[in-house]
């Protein structure tokens, strides 16, 4: 690497850690679950605050990518949602503070609107992150790139955690929740203000060809119906999203098996670990074996939370005192594979995007999938009316039919 290589590495590299470490405080499905499950004790609304979160994230990008490949800059979007979501915690650690007397139901509802917010200005961050990382650091570094923001992330994760389960034993209902949010957001600002100093590196691309809206549209129609890996990795991450519909639930089956919630952050914790002990084993997979092979190993892998829930839960009498432990190895498993399919995701998707059209490539992929990802909130909807077992069920079968779609994709 050149020294400009290195220090836009280490620049990524820092300010990954700290959006990482900022953003397991906010965790869908521990801390945030947490939260909404006792405001309102509603498992539609757990659900909402994955499917929010994930939908918010995906949709805007459509909109965002025509913009950035247009413009050929993507920095000033990035400044936009990064600085923007990191406010919108603020506003969330702000009405939890002073909002603390106020009936249930009003703070309920203040917190879903902020989130709201949260989500989908989070989401015009996706696509230049994307553009701009894949432009500063070479293929053969991205895994361990994001190998290294997920370990130093998880590290200070950790400490987040540690923080958090002290205030959650000391200070009262919701005030302890406003305290880790502000957490969240002072780290969110940190991330931002180190990632736009690096600046932006040169964009290659056409600049006599600037296409309108509908026709970025039907570029994108035809690169699904021509690109056969792209196609089958969208399919694969529609899947993926009905696998995800059962992680808000995780805490909600804990909390219905006798796991008390005040251990929530030593389940934050557990899933913090996993992946902190995971990051070199994908970041050298990926750059070693492929990004392909990592993917079908997560996929494969992600067949094992579900399953064990649901042996927990309809086929295995575990005493009290084994519980706690159980949970906290489910959620060290999700950890570790969250962060490896996240790498993978990522590291597949600038691969196959043309270094012309990266920005378009992520907004198609993003915004097709989004639809998927509101399938927590479905969840929610099937987990009060049969229970949470059948949500669990859906998600089992959803990995292995995600793992049956990526064996079709060839390097």
């Amino acid at each position: 690497m050149s020294n400009n290589d290195k220090s836009r590495f280490k620049k990524v590299a820092i300010a990954g850690i700290t959006f990482q470490a900022g953003s397991a405080a906010v965790d869908s499905s521990t801390i945030m679950a947490a939260l909404v499950y006792q405001l309102t004790g509603s498992s539609i609304i757990v659900g909402a605050i994955t499917a929010i979160l994930r939908f918010g994230w995906l949709f805007p990008q459509l909109i965002i990518g025509f913009l950035a490949q247009r413009s050929g800059s993507s920095m000033q979007y990035y400044v936009i949602g990064a600085f923007g979501r990191a406010a919108c915690m603020a506003l969330m650690a702000a009405t939890l503070w002073i909002g603390a007397g106020w009936p249930r139901g009003w703070l309920a509802a203040a917190v879903m609107v902020i989130w709201v917010a949260y989500a989908f200005i989070s989401g015009i961050v996706a696509v230049p992150y994307n553009d701009i990382v894949a432009r500063s650091v070479p293929s053969k570094l991205r895994s361990r790139l994001l190998a290294t923001r997920f370990f130093g992330g998880g590290v200070l994760a950790l400490v987040v955690v540690g923080i958090a389960d002290r205030l959650v034993g000391e200070l009262a209902f919701p005030l302890s929740y406003a305290a880790i949010i502000a957490i969240a957001s002072v780290l969110m600002f940190l991330s931002s203000t180190v990632f736009t100093a690096m600046g932006e590196p040169q964009a290659v691309g056409n600049a006599a060809t600037k296409p309108g809206f509908f026709q970025y549209l039907k570029d994108g129609v035809q690169v699904f119906k021509t690109d056969n890996r792209f196609a089958t990795f969208v399919y694969a991450q529609w899947c993926g999203g009905a696998v995800l519909m059962a992680m808000p639930f995780y805490v909600v089956q804990a909390s219905q098996s006798g796991v008390s919630l005040e251990h929530v952050a030593l389940l934050l914790g557990a899933q913090t670990t996993g992946a902190l002990l995971s990051n070199p084993l994908w970041g050298w997979w990926g750059d070693h074996l492929g990004k392909v092979s990592l993917l079908k190993a997560i996929a494969l892998g992600r067949v094992g939370p579900p399953l064990l829930v649901l042996l927990a839960a309809l086929a295995l009498s575990l005493p009290q005192a084994a519980l706690f432990w159980f949970f906290m190895g489910v959620f060290f498993l999700m950890g570790a594979l969250a962060n490896g399919l996240t790498i993978a995701v990522i590291g597949f998707l600038m691969e196959i995007s043309p270094d012309d059209k990266r920005p378009a490539y992520s907004g198609y992929f993003n915004a097709i999938t989004a639809p998927a990802f509101l399938l927590p909130l479905l969840a929610g909807i099937i987990a009060s009316m049969f229970g949470v077992t059948v949500v669990f069920a859906i998600s089992l079968l959803a990995a292995g039919a995600q793992f049956v779609l990526l064996r079709k994709i060839r390097t």
